[in-house]
This record gives structure tokens, C-alpha cells and sequence, in this order.
């Protein structure tokens, strides 16, 4: 992959960060993720809502087809790439953005990138090794996340000493591995993982210091898009309701100069960048 300045180049795809944060657009193909599970179940209504997410501005569309939600229990390599396959495949066809893979299955992630995927979005981190080659052989960026344990235990009593601290050099250790396996650096986005082993105060104290990652010399992804922890914050117990909190989280991530916000609500989210930007450019 070639890099130049704030421009990201592999293969056929381009991402270009001159402008400033980027969109992320999420496509959940399950029947049980926490904001949206079921509602693009359907290949025919997944495929629709991606074309429409790049038609409103996404960079990236993240196609996942297994629940990584608080309690949510393993779905088989198998049965991800019968729902993924064919979605990728059309996606791929018709949009001209690139499109990431969220697994930590090498199996799953090889054959989304068969299918036209181009970035792998692991929640692992490349904890299997395997995945790491594959990036590398591959040649296409990795988004790095932290968990503190699995989907299924991750939220029971989270503890940390230092939050910020410890996470990112979980993140700082996986960068270094995935280095090691010959990824290059300006193919390496960390993301802190909000709500994936934390408490509120634990986001929080993650979005107060997330310049601290922006600063570690890896472009930085923030997924905060309708979590549990907005609805804490705000009293919003259904997650499409909790979209002016997540307003205010991409802002933060923005002014602070994170590199993609992962979103469900592209459009709204896009205005929120593109106001907060031209405020900080001012």
C-alpha cells in the first residue's frame, strides 16, 4: 500500500484523510445486534442500506455478520460467510468505497476479502497470529480494537487500575505485533473499544483522554454510535432514540482528531463532522 500525506492508497481503494475525520458506516447482518438486529437480516435489505450509506458520504461501509453485543454467544465461520458472501459481493459491485470485515475469524475475514472486502476490522486485535499473515498477505489495513474479555463476559465488573493507560498499551503492544508480521504502520488503526469491557466512567475517562491515542503516531477509529453508555448518561433505553448523545461524542472525537467515527446514522453523523470541523478550522 502506498501512503501519501493525509491520502491512504491500496489496490483500487483510496482513503483520504486531508479534510479530517472520516465515516464509517455500520451493516449489521444479524438477527441480534444491540441497536439494529434483524432490521438488514435480509441480503436484499442489507445491500440497500449500504449503497445507500455511501450514497450519503460513508468511506467505509463495516459489514459484520456476528453480534459482538454484551452477552451475545459465537456464530460459526460458516454460517457469517452464508450471510456475509453474498452482501459483500453485491456491495462491492455497486459502491465504489471500501468495505472492512468486523471478525476476529481468519476463516470469515478470508473470505470477505474473496468477496471484496478490503480492511479487516478485528475486535481482537490480531490475537490469532493466522489473521495477522492474512492482513499482511492481503496487503490491507487492520483496525485494532480492545476488549477486556469475550462478547459473553466482557461486562461483568470491568476493572482496571489506570483505563487509559492500560489500554492504550494493549493497543501500542497489538500496533508493535501487527508491525511485526509486516503491516505497515499507516495500515494500523487502534481503537480503544468503547463499551467492550468498560463501565461508563471507563468510556468516559477513554473519551476524555483520547487525544492520548491520537498522539501515538496510529490513526484512531471510535465507535461510540448509540451505546449503553449514552443511554446511562442520557435515560435513553432504546438505542435509535440515543442519536444526539452520539452526536456528541463524534464531536468530541473530532475536535480531538480521531481519524473514523464507526456510525449507524451516517447523514446525521456526516453533518456533525463536517459543522464541527469547519468550527475547529475557524
Amino acid at each position: 500500500m502506498n501512503s501519501t500525506g493525509d491520502t491512504v492508497e491500496w489496490g483500487d481503494n483510496k482513503l483520504d484523510f486531508s479534510s479530517g475525520t472520516l465515516v464509517m458506516g455500520i451493516l449489521n447482518v444479524t438477527p441480534d445486534s444491540f441497536s439494529d438486529g434483524g432490521q438488514f437480516f435480509e441480503p436484499e435489505k442489507a445491500v440497500e442500506h449500504g449503497i445507500k450509506m455511501a450514497r450519503q458520504g460513508a468511506a467505509i461501509i463495516d459489514v459484520g455478520a456476528e453480534s459482538t453485543r454484551p452477552g451475545s454467544k459465537p456464530v460459526s465461520a460458516a454460517e457469517q460467510i452464508d450471510r456475509l458472501k453474498p452482501i459483500i459481493e453485491a456491495l462491492a459491485r455497486q459502491t465504489e468505497i471500501p468495505i472492512s470485515i468486523d471478525t476476529y475469524d481468519v476463516e470469515v475475514a478470508r473470505a470477505a476479502l474473496v468477496a471484496g472486502a478490503s480492511i479487516i476490522n478485528d475486535i481482537t486485535a490480531l490475537s490469532d497470529n493466522d489473521m495477522a499473515r492474512l492482513a499482511a498477505e492481503e496487503d490491507v489495513p487492520v483496525v485494532l480494537m480492545h476488549m477486556l474479555g469475550t462478547p459473553a463476559t466482557m461486562q461483568k465488573e470491568p476493572r482496571y487500575n489506570d483505563v487509559v493507560t492500560e489500554v492504550l498499551q494493549f493497543l501500542l503492544d497489538r500496533a508493535g505485533k501487527a508491525e511485526g508480521f509486516a503491516i505497515a504502520r499507516d495500515k494500523i488503526f487502534i481503537d480503544p473499544g468503547i463499551g467492550f469491557g468498560k463501565t461508563v466512567e471507563h468510556n468516559l475517562q477513554l473519551l476524555r483522554n483520547i487525544n492520548k491515542f491520537v498522539a501515538s503516531g496510529y490513526r484512531v477509529l471510535v465507535g461510540t454510535s448509540r451505546k449503553s453508555f449514552l443511554g446511562a448518561i442520557t435515560g435513553k433505553d432504546v438505542p435509535a432514540e440515543r442519536i444526539y448523545g452520539t452526536a456528541a461524542a463524534v464531536a468530541h472525537c473530532v475536535t480531538a482528531g480521531v481519524s473514523i467515527v464507526r456510525v449507524h446514522d451516517v447523514d446525521e453523523m456526516l453533518d456533525v463532522v463536517k459543522v464541527t470541523q469547519a468550527i475547529n478550522r475557524a
